[in-house]
């Protein structure tokens, strides 16, 4: 025997003497995941889990929306295994699971339930019915407004309102000097960003992203009138900067009193709401994402859920964590930490059935509402050759949504006009289509 053979037996004999070495191994599992609040609370409340389960440890890596799915996309294309959890969304999941990317999620126990996901949403998540991802919350775009100051002003809300009269709201709440501006909106560049609110604008102003033969409508008289309407209200109404306010921003705006209205994600219901962070907890009233000549596609569907990479190595333990935060009992969890309001919303059928929460949750409605009525598969009142309501899951949308994103934020930072930027737009997305073999563009 060599005398590195010996030195190995001697330190494994003295290691098990002293009792130095542990009782089973460690597994590590690297999650990437956004930088949202209920992420955040997810991360807070997995101390939970480990205590659990005291050989695993978890590892975070939490970032902002842009960044994240650069990484994400970038080690899931690349088989690169950095990630054993992954958060992805109603975009990622069908696309990625058919590249077989991602671990199909099959023969889940009885006692998790898939039965009690809200059929749209784990529709987003599967692939002829195979399922890829279980969804951690789900969201529909919903219109957030100070009740208070409507009536202070003698205004009312309708349940169903039209950008036209969110518009006219928005100029009588705007007073700046008193720190109040009528209206904020979604201006940071990313098609996850801006092109989520500005897709379901167009929308609902009749446009759409592409035409039966995937020729782009970009440069549209819907897209202008849409575009223009958001640029020119946000630039007279919203607060300063604009163009570099994302969801966490507007969020931060809206909890320090400072926006008249703000129509962005329902799941941020929960933070209006809850006194230790909102200033204006009591005088959050919610309706429906905003309308125009059309209701179709005007309020966005969106998961953001849990996947395992194919290319991770710890599968069991990675399926094991999914289960356990997107399980009814983590949502119990949640409800006795931070109250029941603060479920993670929009994902299972038994929440919406629970006369608690139906109770305690004044944005439960519209939220349900906004999720079970959108309809990927028809988010236009024109025909379209896509699914999804505020993107178009084709693996060429991420680029061209985000190069019309950057141009359109642009617009609102006052760098070009709407018209030019939109035509420039038609030009290099027609470009990428052609490329990418969708058409035989002349």
């Amino acid at each position: 025997m060599t005398r590195l053979g010996h030195a190995l037996i001697t330190a494994l004999g003295l290691g098990l003497l002293l009792g130095t070495f542990p009782a089973q191994a460690q597994t590590f599992l690297t999650i990437g995941t956004v930088n949202n609040g209920d992420m955040v609370r997810m991360q807070l409340l997995a101390k939970e889990y480990e205590a659990q389960h005291p050989d695993v440890r978890l590892n975070w890596v939490v970032l902002d929306e842009n960044t994240l799915r650069q990484r994400l996309t970038t080690d899931i294309t690349t088989n690169g295994g950095q990630f054993d959890v992954i958060t992805i969304g109603a975009y990622e999941a069908p696309m990625w699971g058919r590249q077989n990317w991602l671990t199909e999620l099959k023969n889940l126990p009885a006692s998790y339930g898939v039965e009690d996901l809200m059929p749209n949403v784990r529709k987003q998540l599967s692939v002829d019915g195979r399922l890829y991802a279980v969804p951690f919350y789900s969201e529909g775009s919903i219109t957030y407004y100070r009740t208070d100051l409507f009536a202070a002003k003698g205004l009312t809300m309708p349940e169903e309102p039209t950008w036209e009269q969110i518009r006219g709201f928005a100029e009588k709440l705007h007073e700046p000097a008193r720190g109040i501006y009528g209206i904020c909106l979604r201006g940071k560049a990313g098609w996850g960003e801006n092109m989520a609110l500005v897709t379901t604008m167009v929308n609902a102003f009749g446009g759409r992203w592409f035409d039966e033969r995937w020729e782009p409508e970009i440069d549209s008289p819907e897209w202008h009138k849409a575009v223009n309407f958001y640029v020119d209200m946000l630039s007279a109404f919203g607060p300063p900067g604009p163009s570099s306010n994302g969801f966490n921003e507007n969020l931060a705006l809206f909890n320090a009193g400072k926006c008249g209205m703000w129509v962005d994600a329902s799941v941020a219901g929960a933070f209006v709401t809850d006194r230790t962070q909102s200033q204006v907890p009591d005088k959050a009233g919610f309706a429906k994402a905003p309308r125009q000549i059309t209701a179709k596609g005007s309020s966005w569907l969106w998961t953001w859920a849990l996947a395992i990479p194919a290319s991770s190595r710890k599968q069991q333990a990675a399926l094991d964590f999914i289960l356990w935060a997107t399980s009814r009992e983590y949502g119990e969890l949640v409800a006795q930490r931070y109250g029941i309001s603060a479920m993670p919303p929009g994902t299972r059928l038994s929440t919406y059935a629970n006369p608690a929460y139906l109770e305690a949750t004044p944005f439960a409605k519209v939220t349900q509402e906004a999720i079970l009525t959108a309809d990927p598969t028809s988010p236009s009142i024109k025909p379209v050759p896509y699914v999804g309501v505020q993107f178009a899951t084709i693996p060429e949308f991420q680029a061209v949504a985000s190069l019309v994103g950057r141009q359109i934020s642009g617009a609102l930072a006052g760098n070009t006009r709407v018209d030019k930027i939109l035509h420039t737009s038609q030009g290099a997305v027609r470009r990428t289509m052609k490329r990418a073999g969708y058409y035989d563009a002349k």
